[in-house]
């Protein structure tokens, strides 16, 4: 039987909250999008996106803040200013990806075009899944939340 007073405790303590916070809402995730896709300036994710300019300057500096973009010289052009996605940025690919194949599956019920693909097979890619240390993909019914200190490490 679950303990419900352990069980709330251990979900107060999950990062889920914290995550979205950092990320925030519709025009972050678009923003990321954007970034994935080669999108380094300014003018590029307003003429692409179609986001307000004073929306967009908001949630990249809030991107920044956060170290998920980060606000460099273009080096190309050292006038302009460049974003480029940072190493917590790129984590955020297997969040889109999934947050992606999810909407192709219950919101718009069809695959969406481009197709991402392995560059070198030029295959698409795998379907975003949940695994087992081993490499097992887990159900949800296989998968329970325990308390840091229960883990059995090895």
């Amino acid at each position: 039987m679950l303990d419900v007073e352990r069980h709330r405790e251990l979900l107060r303590q999950c990062s889920i909250a914290a995550a979205l916070e950092s990320v925030g809402e519709r025009w972050s995730f678009l923003i990321l999008r954007g970034a994935f896709n080669g999108l380094h300036h300014f003018e590029e994710f307003q003429s692409t996106l179609g986001i307000a300019r004073n929306i967009l300057s908001n949630r990249l500096t809030r991107l920044v803040e956060r170290g998920i973009l980060a606000r460099e010289p273009d080096p190309a052009d050292r006038r302009k200013i460049a974003y480029m996605l940072t190493e917590k940025g790129r984590d955020l690919l297997p969040v889109l990806i999934s947050l992606r194949q999810w909407g192709e599956k219950w919101v718009s019920e069809q695959p969406s075009n481009p197709v991402l693909v392995d560059r070198q097979t030029r295959r698409p890619i795998a379907l975003m899944t949940v695994r087992a240390a081993d490499g097992r993909p887990l159900a949800l019914g296989e998968m329970e939340w325990l308390d840091r200190s229960e883990i059995i490490s090895g």
